[in-house]
């Protein structure tokens, strides 16, 4: 069972021991959705990927092996026209994003948890003990800081701070220069929640942060002091279960917007200054969002994918070819809108109206993380460590 497909806090033995008895049709079924009162009928397989003739042209620029992610959730980092890349084993690299050529790759000393996060002057990522490291661009270390728990989801780093946060839901700020903590801030954490990473971006002189019950809240990076706090998800249902949403994936932020989506909750934006809310629709995704000038793209946990507009959130196209192949957090680009899936395959899909347009494979294990756009290059980290850049032409 993928990482974020699990569920940490009371009641958390019995489902992973009632996992292993499954047979590999209802562990498709668990893995589709985390919902125990979910329909268990054998259409909740994957569907077969549909026969199409590829009407744009998509190629393999370069592929590059960074160790696998095991248990855990990594995604690509861009620095200027270069990526910076991690993985579960410890390794850390930094290529031309247009050749994959590697300029530099090291060892962080430990198996890493989470990453990898760079301003272009800091490369920081997570231990798997629960330590923060940080590297300069050249791929030299300058410190580490230990925190209280477990990092899953990817530090970040902006206006010399570094901002992490531990499984505990304690957030950290940390002086980029020295790793010395400069505030901490502790949230509730609910007694359920998916033990997944939702992500925290940089917004200014904010650090808005995906937190557990389906909250989004942002602060002052400097002090930690509280900005505004809003709901993506609202809880509903009489179970501990039922009433999850914590927010999957990262946020995103576009020209003064902030997106965000929850399982079993809503996709949402909201205003990145102020937080009011700009509109919201019913959505259950375990994964993030995309978001371009026209459209808010977020695929939910049956395998559909749906375009929102992105000034009033009405429903612009739904794909539902793709049923319960665990879609990956979109990416936007030029006129595609592309998702990946758990057999590593990247599907173009188009952004006017959610047709397919071509296909792409990897390595055959899950595509995971954020992808990231570099230059004409969509770029995608698997399960199994392969990073792939693929062209759009």
């Amino acid at each position: 069972m993928r990482i974020s497909s699990k569920l940490v806090g009371v009641g958390v033995l019995a489902l992973v021991t009632g996992c292993s008895s499954m047979s590999p049709s209802s562990m498709v079924n668990k893995l589709s959705s985390l919902n125990p009162f979910a329909s268990k009928d054998k259409t909740d397989l994957p569907a077969p990927l549909v026969e199409l003739k590829a009407t744009m042209a998509v190629r393999t620029a370069w592929k590059l092996d960074i160790g696998k992610a095991g248990p855990h959730t990594f995604s690509p980092a861009l620095a200027g026209n270069t990526v910076v890349l991690a993985g579960g084993e410890g390794d850390i690299a930094r290529v031309e994003a247009a050749t994959g050529k590697q300029l530099w790759r090291t060892k962080a000393g430990t198996e890493l948890s989470a990453g990898v996060a760079t301003d272009g002057n800091l490369i920081v990522v997570g231990g798997a003990k629960g330590t923060v490291l940080a590297f300069d661009m050249d791929g030299k270390k300058l410190w580490s800081s230990q925190l209280s728990s477990e990092l899953l989801s990817s530090p970040v780093v902006g206006q010399g701070i570094v901002v992490a946060r531990s499984l505990d839901n304690r957030i950290v700020g940390l002086d980029a220069k020295t790793g010395e903590r400069k505030w901490t801030v502790q949230r509730v954490t609910p007694a359920l929640t998916l033990r997944s990473a939702p992500g925290m971006l940089i917004n200014g002189n904010d650090v808005i942060i995906a937190q557990p019950a389906g909250r989004l809240s942002s602060f002052i990076l400097a002090t930690g002091a509280p900005r505004w706090d809003q709901e993506v998800g609202v809880a509903r249902g009489a179970t501990e279960l039922e009433r999850v949403t914590d927010i999957g994936g990262a946020p995103v932020l576009f020209e003064g917007d902030v997106c965000a989506v929850s399982y079993q909750g809503r996709v949402a934006c909201f205003d990145a200054a102020a937080g009011s809310v700009k509109w919201t629709r019913d959505l259950s995704s375990e994964v993030g969002v995309a978001v371009d000038q026209r459209f808010v793209f977020a695929p939910d946990d049956k395998g559909a994918l749906f375009a929102f507009n992105r000034d009033t959130g009405s429903n612009a196209w739904k794909n539902d070819k793709l049923a319960f192949r665990r879609l990956s957090t979109p990416v936007s680009y030029g006129r595609t809108v592309a998702v990946g899936d758990y057999q590593g395959y990247v599907h173009f899909l188009s952004r006017e109206d959610g047709s397919f347009l071509a296909r792409a494979a990897t390595d055959g294990s899950a595509i995971i993380g954020t992808p990231q756009v570099a230059g004409s290059h969509l770029i995608f980290q698997t399960q199994n460590g392969t990073v792939t850049a693929i062209a759009v032409e």
